[in-house]
C-alpha cells in the first residue's frame, strides 16, 4: 500500500508512535509517506521505503499568525496526487483531522478518492478538544472520517462523552518493539556514573506539562528519600520545568534530582530505573510506562484514563488517586525494599508489555486499512 501519515514531529506520544508504526509499515514492504512541518524525532535512520514531506508556509505582513492549517492541506494534495496514496493516517485530530478533510473534498473535485484514519491520542480530545472554538471542527472532521481509532478504551470512552460521535470508534493500543527494548536493555549501563551501590534510581519521562504532576513525582522522591537512599532522573523538557527546578532547591533535593533535558531515545536511560512515576492528572495511555514495562521496570501511576489498561495495580506495579503522593510513596517504598517482590513485579510487567508488542497491534491497522479502502472504492 500507499500510505500517508500525518503527524507532529515534536517530542510526545502521538508523534512517537505514528512514526514508529510508519517504521514498523516500511519493513512490511509498504511505502510510507510522512506530511510534517519538520522532520519526526523518531524518523532517525534512511529507509527506502519512507519519504519525508516537510510542509511549507511562508511569511506574509498580513497573517500575524501563519495559516498552517492551509498549507498542510495543499502539501496533503500534492501528495496524494503524485504519490498515489491509497490512504492517508492523521494522528492527532487537531488540526490533521480537519485538514485531511479538506484535502480529501479537494482531490473528490479531481475525481481522486483518498479515505482518510483519524487516531486520537488524548490531549486533542481530553484537553484542547474541550474548548469550544474547536468542538465544532473536531466533531465534524470525525465524524467524516473513514474511520477512527482511540488508543485507549478510556479515551474512546471520554470522546463519546465531550462530542456528538455517530462515527463507530476503534480501539488500537500504543505499541513498543519489545525485542528492541530487550536488546537495548541487555546493552545499557547505568545511567548515573556516581552512583552508589545501595542507591535506587526513581525516573520520570514527559513533556513537562502541567497535567503530568512532575510537582508530584518530586514530592513522592522526597518522601522515599527520607527511608531509602535514592536519586530521581526527571528526562524531558517543557513549560513546568522552571517551577520543579525552582521546588527541588526549595526542598533541597537538588543533589540527587538529574534533569537530563530532551532525549530522542530514552531508553538505554530508562533501562538503569527501580521505579518509573507516571502520577498524571490523566493519561490517554501512557506510552513512557509500557516502555518502561518492556524494560522490568515496574510503574507507581495515577488511576485516571488509559494507563489502568497498561498498567495493572499489585501486580505489574501500582495505580493510585491523583494527588495522593503518600500512598505513592509507601508503595514505592514498599517496592524498593522487598528485593524478591520487585523482582516478580519486573517480570509481570515485561509480560504484559509483551501484549503490546508491534507484532500483535500492526496488524490491526492493517485490517483496518484494508477494511477502508474496500468499502470507500
Amino acid at each position: 500500500m500507499n500510505i500517508g501519515i500525518v503527524c507532529y514531529p515534536t517530542f510526545g506520544g502521538s508523534g512517537a508512535v505514528a512514526t514508529e508504526l510508519g517504521k514498523a509499515l516500511a519493513n512490511k514492504g509498504h511505502k510510507v509517506h510522512f506530511i510534517s512541518y519538520n522532520l519526526p524525532f523518531k524518523l532517525n535512520h534512511f529507509n527506502e521505503n519512507i519519504i519525508y514531506h516537510e510542509v511549507e508556509w511562508y511569511e506574509y505582513p498580513l497573517f500575524e499568525y501563519q495559516p498552517y492549517e492551509s498549507a498542510l492541506t495543499s502539501k496533503i494534495v500534492d501528495v496524494a496526487l503524485y504519490e498515489t496514496l491509497d490512504i492517508l493516517h492523521v494522528h492527532y485530530a487537531i488540526p490533521h483531522a480537519s485538514a485531511a478533510y479538506l484535502a480529501k473534498q479537494i482531490l473528490h473535485s479531481k475525481k481522486i478518492h483518498l479515505p482518510y484514519i483519524t487516531t486520537l491520542h488524548g490531549t486533542d480530545i481530553t484537553l484542547v478538544g474541550k474548548d469550544p472554538s474547536f468542538e465544532p471542527v473536531i466533531r465534524f472532521s470525525l465524524n467524516n472520517s473513514d474511520a477512527i481509532t482511540a488508543v485507549s478504551k478510556s479515551l474512546k470512552k471520554e470522546t463519546l462523552q465531550t462530542f456528538k460521535i455517530d462515527n463507530n470508534i476503534e480501539v488500537i493500543h500504543n505499541f513498543i518493539d519489545f525485542n528492541r527494548v530487550q536488546n537495548i536493555k541487555q546493552n545499557a549501563s547505568c545511567c548515573i556514573s556516581n552512583k552508589s551501590k545501595n542507591e535506587k534510581i526513581l525516573m520520570h519521562i514527559s513533556n513537562f506539562r502541567k497535567v503530568k504532576r512532575i510537582d508530584d513525582v518530586v514530592k513522592i522522591f522526597a518522601l522515599i528519600r527520607k527511608k531509602i537512599p535514592s536519586k530521581l532522573v526527571l528526562v524531558g523538557d517543557g513549560p513546568e520545568k522552571p517551577f520543579i527546578e525552582r521546588l527541588v532547591r526549595n526542598l533541597k533535593l537538588q543533589r540527587d534530582v538529574i534533569f537530563t533535558g530532551r532525549i530522542a531515545e530514552p531508553l538505554e536511560i530508562l533501562a538503569s530505573a527501580d521505579l518509573f512515576l507516571l502520577p498524571s492528572e490523566t493519561e490517554s495511555f501512557g506510552l513512557s510506562a509500557l516502555e518502561a514495562m518492556a524494560l522490568g521496570v515496574p510503574v507507581i501511576s495515577s488511576n485516571s484514563g488509559g494507563i489502568t489498561e497498561v498498567n495493572i495495580h499489585g501486580k505489574t506495579g501500582f495505580t493510585c488517586q491523583v494527588g495522593d503522593v503518600n500512598s505513592m510513596a509507601r508503595y514505592s517504598i514498599e517496592l524498593l525494599v522487598d528485593a524478591k517482590k520487585h523482582l516478580n513485579f519486573s517480570k509481570n510487567a515485561m509480560e504484559q508489555a509483551k501484549k503490546f508488542d508491534v507484532k500483535n497491534i500492526l496488524p490491526k491497522y492493517l485490517h483496518l486499512y484494508s477494511k477502508v479502502t474496500k468499502q470507500t472504492n
